[in-house]
């Protein structure tokens, strides 16, 4: 379904609440998306953790959990990429889409509420996770945009940088300072205030609210992935931005994108 505002347009999904395009004056600003590998183009939806945890399972409150594992045993990129959405309000320039996540590997079942809202030349996103159950469970969440660059992009911040020191891509829970430089990345960062993406291709300013932390990936040739994220990958065990969600308690993360 697409939302727009004057010559912004996003064409949202229900499955998983997805990010499939994104653009401004007809020039696409995000990769789009890819239906097949929903984390390798447009924006995925990161609920109840956001990337790795390390093999696919934790133990929380006494209790064991298992999660699904991917091919190198761990478990990635939450529970719902694949879960169909409700769509709760719809407006010409704003989308509300809802599910309720229940889960054998989670301790308790979640209200998940994704906003997304074109501005003028840009996008606000707003994720709300309010805890339905009866037991308090341990949460992080993120989102995995892909946004088309040129070759000489260049990442700038305002406030200083720590690194996660990474063990076969789990952080171990230490933190390093350091800068962003152009190279290589499979790597979660945390990055107090606004950051900024620049090359050739756009500029795109990016504000969070809640979400510290940053994983930037390379991996896919023409883009770059900066997933804004509450925790950094593996928080259940290392417990890096981690949040403990009590009954009834609802906790909100948002972010945005401006193009400049």
């Amino acid at each position: 379904m697409k939302i727009r505002s004057g010559n912004t347009e996003a064409d949202i999904l229900q499955r998983g609440a997805y990010l499939y395009s994104f653009s401004v004056n007809g020039k696409d600003i995000i990769l789009r998306g890819n239906l097949y590998k929903p984390t390798r183009g447009g924006m995925a939806i990161l609920i109840p953790y956001a990337n790795r945890v390390k093999g696919g399972e934790y133990e929380f409150d006494g209790i064991k959990y298992s999660l699904p594992k991917n091919k190198e045993g761990n478990a990635i990129h939450g529970l719902v990429l694949d879960k169909v959405f409700n769509v709760k309000e719809r407006k010409e320039d704003e989308v509300t889409l809802e599910y309720l996540l229940s889960h054998d590997g989670y301790p308790t079942t979640l209200r998940c509420v994704v906003t997304y809202k074109v501005l003028d030349k840009g996008l606000s996103v707003t994720i709300s996770v309010k805890n339905e159950g009866e037991k308090r469970a341990p949460l992080t969440v993120g989102a995995h945009p892909y946004f088309i660059v040129a070759d000489d992009w260049r990442i700038i911040t305002n406030s200083k940088v720590k690194q996660c020191v990474m063990k076969d891509h789990i952080p171990t829970g230490e933190l390093v300072e350091t800068e962003i430089e152009h190279k290589e990345y499979d790597d979660c960062f945390l990055v107090e205030g606004e950051v900024q993406l620049i090359s050739s291709y756009s500029s795109i300013l990016i504000r969070r609210e809640n979400m510290p932390f940053l994983q930037i990936y390379t991996g896919v040739k023409g883009a770059l992935a900066i997933e804004p994220m509450s925790g950094a990958p593996d928080a259940y065990h290392n417990g890096l931005g981690l949040k403990i969600i009590n009954p009834r308690e609802e906790i909100a993360f948002s972010f945005s994108f401006e193009i400049q």
